[in-house]
């Protein structure tokens, strides 16, 4: 499954709900403003490293850029639009808003 959080975690509960769901073996793709979770050094880095034990994490290269974060929590992964696609072309996608 390919979970997308679009929302930034500083102003709503979207990551950690999500959080709460993933399996292991799944995929979080951040985008938009959900980007900024993937920031190091925050209070969403510690569930962010968590839940990287159990699940893929990726951040949209442009949203990263277009927010100028530029250092990220270790393991988290850049993905550009093509690599976004694959992602949807090879999961079940869950959005949450």
């Amino acid at each position: 499954m390919l979970h997308t959080v679009n929302k930034s975690p500083f102003q709503n509960t979207t990551l950690s709900d999500c959080c709460r769901y993933v399996q292991s073996g799944d995929v979080l793709l951040l985008l938009e403003d959900g980007v900024f979770a993937a920031q190091a050094g925050t209070s969403q880095s510690a569930l962010l490293e968590e839940v990287m034990q159990q699940v893929t994490v990726y951040a949209l290269s442009a949203d990263l850029k277009a927010r100028a974060i530029k250092e990220l929590v270790a393991g988290v992964k850049v993905t550009d639009y093509a690599g976004f696609v694959e992602l949807i072309e090879q999961h079940k996608v869950h959005s949450w808003l």
